[in-house]
């Protein structure tokens, strides 16, 4: 039975860390232990018994848990996925393989393109054809698909991806193929492109359905192994995953559709830093994350993060659209690097300071975490300088081992450039600053939207160390740092809403379009989405939305346009043509006039209604206590040692101002108030960071 005050807990598995955040009664507790590689469920057994004894409660009396996770992204980085077969349309095999027939980087000569997930000799054939409209061209060869049993059996495959030329106009082939493999192999997982994607767009829709095979098992296997762990230890609430679109769904939807999980931990971030837009009325703002193996960076408008149905994951050139696998799921969109506190620091071949992406991770972790780790990281370069207490760091959970740090650093980098200890950590500190100010940099190009005039939100374990110098290079006056930033993530899936977003392609051009046919495809899609929602919301209220992704006739990509979500009519042909023409001026300034437009795709989005939060007070100015102490760290701009004045976080009443240079210091993490910056604290204990004319 529910508790009066609901208890709700939120756990994010990082690359090095893993987060918790509990609400509770008397308050919110978090919590921050290592990651365990080996087997996640531990790390996260760990972290529920550490906040749950900081709180006085127990795991049973927990209502609902929120999960976000890393795993299916890393399999797909580190290539750990399940041996997984592909089953497809006879002469089509090598669609993955074929891709975009373009070069994403058109003048190296040694350019390669990501390997597809699913090699050649495990991609199989079979004689069968769909045309776009869904009519059978070619019936499905039965007998074929028999034969492929023995070689599934032979090549030990675990999992299977079918996608079939235009299923997502008619599924029947896809679903029969799924029927007879299964009779003769019932222990395979099967992936059918119609369910995980059914849209336009062939070679995105493999990729798509491959991946989900491919990390399906392993997903699987994890979210049997943590429910049954926390069924063992007396929880006997709700159990529910983030998705990379924001939303959270059940284990069933999870299981079935684990590539929805990709990038679900960086969701979480960007749903906080949108809710923190929101109390404080900030229409632009730039949400960074830097935790332990990872930097994320996401643009949020008006209280509303950049959203897409398509992005990239394992990228092979750092910053170069088409160098990755292409997911089409719904995702907030935002852009991942290696650059985080275990990122390792290097020399390449022209002398210069690299950091990243590759990460020392959770083990044996940088120098410093004293577990026979030798590579220089950002967290030793960061101890070096000064910034971070080493007896306190992570709620005093791991003391840091400040020589290894410097002797890291040293043989990787100070004595091949002849460089003291300091200003060796200083050129690992600013390089890993310019890696991320220039993501952002990127990312904001790509959309066509500016920085300067944006606040930064700073969460993660290591974002509150480095924003101000990022902020400094980004051209950004004012920076954000919430309560329980060194979870951030975490704290965000604690207000996430239970949704599901179901897409689907049915052409239509507008001046023709058929109502009928729309509604009877829409209600499909509304009820999938409901039957997903309904039973994880518990009885909540569900707001419902509708997309319509749109184009000119002969253009090559689409645009999102809203649509009320009633049936339409023959009297809607105008007043969609209109919707577009609006969002396409937003986007581009123009429109295209005598053109047709026409409708690719169609989206419903069922959520449970989650209330705005409530706008913060102006806060009356008052005296700061005095320092609990000072400490020497390297100016990041100009080298030289300061003396910066250090404060506990808890210390700071509403309204309290805090000059730079100083250290602000929490379980969690430290924020560096630079020399040019002076905090304060808000109604709501967020530390508002401003550049000081």
């Amino acid at each position: 039975m529910a508790s009066v005050h609901p208890i709700r807990l939120a756990v994010d598995i990082g690359g090095t860390f893993t987060d918790v955040a509990l609400d509770a009664p008397i308050g919110r507790m978090t919590a921050k232990v290592l990651t365990t590689p080996d087997a996640p469920e531990r790390g996260v057994m760990e972290s529920v018994r550490a906040v749950t004894a900081k709180a006085g409660c127990r795991l049973r009396e927990i209502d609902l848990i929120i999960h976000g996770t890393t795993l299916a992204t890393n399999a797909l980085i580190e290539r750990k996925g399940a041996t997984t077969a592909l089953i497809t349309t006879e002469g089509f095999r090598d669609s993955l393989e074929i891709g975009y027939e373009n070069r994403f980087e058109q003048y190296d000569v040694y350019m390669e393109k990501p390997a597809p997930l699913v090699p050649r000799r495990r991609r199989y054939t079979v004689p069968e054809r769909m045309n776009a409209r869904g009519e059978v061209l070619r019936a499905l060869d039965e007998a074929q698909v028999h034969a492929l049993i023995p070689l599934l059996e032979r090549d030990q495959v675990v999992s299977v991806a079918v996608g079939l030329l235009h299923s997502y106009a008619n599924p029947t082939h896809e679903q029969r193929i799924r029927e007879l493999v299964l009779q003769h192999l019932p222990a395979l997982q099967v992936s059918l492109s119609a369910e995980v994607s059914p849209e336009l767009r062939e070679y995105e829709r493999l990729s798509t359905v491959c991946a989900n095979a491919y990390v399906q098992p392993l997903m699987s296997g994890y979210l049997d192994r943590l429910d049954r762990a926390l069924r063992e230890n007396g929880f006997a609430g709700q159990l529910l995953l983030m998705t990379s679109g924001g939303g959270v769904i059940g284990l069933e939807a999870a299981r079935r559709f684990p590539i929805r999980l990709v990038e679900s931990g960086p969701a979480g971030g960007a749903i906080l830093a949108s809710r923190i837009a929101l109390e404080c009325g900030l229409e632009q703002v730039l949400s960074f994350d830097m935790g332990g193996t990872t930097a994320k960076i996401c643009l949020i408008d008006h209280g509303e993060p950049q959203s897409s149905r398509t992005f990239e994951v394992a990228r092979a050139y750092r910053f170069l659209k088409g160098s990755g696998l292409p997911l089409r799921i719904p995702v907030i969109e935002m852009v991942e690097i290696g650059a985080g506190g275990g990122s390792i620091a290097r020399i390449d071949a022209l002398k210069r300071v690299a950091v990243g992406p590759d990460s020392a991770g959770a083990q044996p972790g940088p120098a410093c975490y004293g577990q026979d780790g030798d590579a220089a990281t950002v967290t030793d370069a960061d101890l070096t300088l000064g910034r971070i207490d080493p007896k306190s760091f992570a709620g005093g959970d791991l003391t840091l081992d400040a020589r290894a740090a410097e002797r890291a650093i040293d043989r990787c980098v100070g004595q091949p450039l002849a460089l003291s200890t300091q200003l060796a950590a200083l050129a690992i500190d600013e390089m890993v600053n310019e890696n991320m100010a220039s993501a952002a940099r990127v990312h904001a190009v790509e959309r066509g939207k500016s920085l300067d005039e944006r606040t930064l939100v700073a969460f993660g374990g290591a974002a509150p160390l480095h924003a101000t110098r990022v902020a400094e290079k980004l051209g950004i006056r004012r920076i954000v740092v919430p309560t329980g930033a060194g979870v951030g993530s975490a704290v965000g899936m604690l207000t996430a809403s239970v949704a599901y977003e179901v897409a689907r392609s049915l052409y239509q051009r507008v001046r023709e379009m058929d109502p009928d046919t729309i509604n009877a495809h829409i209600e499909a899609m509304r009820k999938e989405a409901y039957t997903v929602v309904e039973k994880s919301a518990g009885g909540m209220p569900l707001d419902e939305s509708r997309i319509a992704y749109m184009r000119y006739v002969g253009q090559g990509h689409e645009i999102a346009v809203p649509l009320e979500p009633r049936p339409l009519e023959l009297s809607d042909r105008q007043r969609l043509l209109e919707a577009f023409e609006r969002e396409y001026r937003a986007q581009f300034g123009r429109i295209i006039p005598d053109l047709e437009a026409e409708v690719l795709s169609w989206a419903v989005n069922i959520a449970t209604r989650v209330a705005p939060p409530k706008r913060v007070a102006p806060t009356p100015q008052c005296a700061a206590p005095a320092p609990s102490g000072r400490r020497q760290v390297l100016d990041s701009t100009t080298g030289e040692i300061m003396e910066a004045s250090l404060y506990r976080r808890r210390d700071l009443e509403p309204g309290a101002r805090v000059p730079g240079p100083a250290l602000i210091v929490e379980d969690e993490t430290t924020t560096v108030v630079a020399p040019g910056f002076e905090a304060s604290v808000n109604a709501v204990g967020y530390l508002i960071l401003e550049r000081r004319e």
